[in-house]
């Protein structure tokens, strides 16, 4: 794997990224009984205390290697949750399903609604509605590798149930057909046009209407799931959003490169961070929502000096305040 130029953050002996196992928990309640789950998950929540009525929901979807808890550790998605007031679903893979924990998003049955994994997660999501009375039209997915390409999945076949996501060096939906054509796409990159990725989109989805708004994150200097296949997560919603090829803006944000797409009513429905130098992972910021825990062991959590789930939380509509530093880049 190649190395980031950001600071993993690790405890001193930390098992090799990805394998770790995080001794720290974040208070993460384990619902047994949320449907005929025909995928097979686990079901983990963070409602945070005093959540007000019609509150939003985030689902945060591990990647491989990870669990639940250790993918919010290193992300610190139950943080931000009890600062803005969220509640989080974060479903989480058995060995049983896959011996390294990823997500099948290159699977035939776990590609199509209401099927396999998909169909469990969004049982999950019917089961958080109903027991904290969240608000329907504000729920959102975000995932990091398998768990990003799962998040695809579900954007692409559930619009009328995910207002927006966040796809974290994860793959375009229907990237790959079984495991074999999913590691040589993930190494070297699956690269189509884009009315093709797009109508992949509009043929899953039953429900004609709005889209759901996108934000994608890709390390320049990943190794594992090639920056290709960001820019090909980029083309595929830019296509099925109807947005012209160019990005509408170039900004700059502490020290990395977003890209966005806006459409003619003003609203960004598209962006893309490339964050420089770093590896197969999920950027942070120490000291922002990974505050200081004590010792802790982080699997493909990188210091990168941005805090992705904050600028996500942003763009969803879920935070007032727009994070990190903003410049126009320099041509």
């Amino acid at each position: 794997m190649a190395q980031a130029t950001g600071r993993a953050l690790t405890v001193p002996r930390a098992p090799i990224f990805g394998r770790a196992t995080v001794p720290w928990q974040p208070a993460l309640q384990e619902v047994e009984d949320f449907g005929s789950n025909p995928g097979n998950l686990r079901m983990y929540r963070h409602v945070p205390p005093r959540l007000p009525p019609k509150a939003p929901l985030v689902v945060a979807l591990h990647g491989c290697g990870q669990t639940a808890a250790s993918f919010d550790h290193g992300a610190g998605w139950s943080t931000l949750a009890k600062r803005l007031g969220f509640a989080l679903l974060l479903p989480e893979q058995r060995r049983a399903n896959n011996f390294n924990r990823c997500f099948d998003w290159f699977s035939p049955g776990d590609m199509e609604r209401d099927h396999g994994e998909p169909g469990s997660i969004r049982q999950m999501v019917d089961r958080m509605v109903g027991d904290h009375g969240l608000d329907p039209d504000r729920i959102y997915v975000t995932g990091l590798s398998a768990g990003g390409a799962m998040t695809s999945t579900l954007l692409a076949i559930y619009p009328d149930v995910f207002a927006g996501g966040a796809i974290i060096a994860g793959m375009p939906y229907k990237a790959a057909y079984g495991k074999f054509d999913a590691l040589n796409a993930m190494v070297h990159g699956r690269v189509r046009p884009s009315i093709v990725w797009a109508g992949l989109v509009r043929a899953a989805a039953l429900r004609r209407g709005r889209s759901p708004k996108v934000s994608i994150w890709h390390g320049d200097a990943d190794r594992t799931v090639s920056p290709v296949n960001g820019a090909e997560c980029v083309k595929q919603w830019v296509g099925v959003h109807r947005l012209a090829r160019s990005p509408s803006v170039i900004d700059s944000v502490s020290g990395h490169t977003r890209n966005a797409w806006v459409d003619r009513a003003g609203e960004t429905l598209v962006e893309e961070y490339v964050v420089k130098g770093m590896a197969h992972g999920t950027p942070v910021k120490a000291g922002a929502t990974v505050a200081a825990r004590g010792s802790m062991t982080a699997p493909y959590a990188f210091d990168m000096g941005i805090a992705c789930v904050e600028h996500i939380a942003w763009f969803w509509g879920l935070s007032k305040k727009r994070p990190g530093r903003w410049t126009k880049p320099r041509r």
